[in-house]
């Protein structure tokens, strides 16, 4: 069965770099970071996640999806296909972020005042949002992540 993976999380959270580590070998990865000059990002998102999902391929979302307007239409989408949809929340550490955030070089640095957007919008998912799973995604203080299911 295919699935449609959200993750939401702040800048700089660890998204990216887990979806690496756990999903880079099974899964199509989208991100608007993948075409910053584009027009209507978020409908090219939606139409690319329809698209991979219509090819019968598992696809991970790797956005900051801080709110349910922001997930809802990608899991709407999901449903249409038919995949499950699995969120992994990366808990809050702003002042973490903020560190690696500044650790970025060119491109890939999001200014601060992009953080503290996010910031105001960004909501711990729940079940009632839509998702068949939920995890929690943490650091496990040698490099690598732990994740815990809820």
């Amino acid at each position: 069965m295919t699935e449609v993976v959200i993750l939401i999380g702040l800048q700089a959270s660890g998204k990216t770099t887990f979806f690496r580590r756990e999903f880079a070998s099974t899964h199509v990865h989208l991100s608007k970071d993948n075409f910053p000059n584009a027009r209507h990002r978020q409908a090219r998102l939606l139409r690319m996640l329809a698209e991979a999902l219509e090819d019968g391929r598992s696809v991970v979302v790797d956005n900051t999806n801080p709110s349910p307007e922001d997930w809802a239409p990608l899991i709407e989408i999901a449903r249409r296909y038919g995949a499950d949809v699995k969120g992994y929340w990366f808990p809050l550490d702003f002042v973490g972020s903020q560190e690696r955030n500044a650790r970025r070089g060119g491109k890939s640095r999001v200014p601060d005042v992009g953080l503290y957007a996010t910031l105001k919008r960004l909501r711990r998912p729940g079940a009632e949002d839509g998702f068949d799973e939920l995890y929690t995604v943490g650091f496990d203080g040698d490099g690598g992540f732990v994740v815990e299911r809820g």
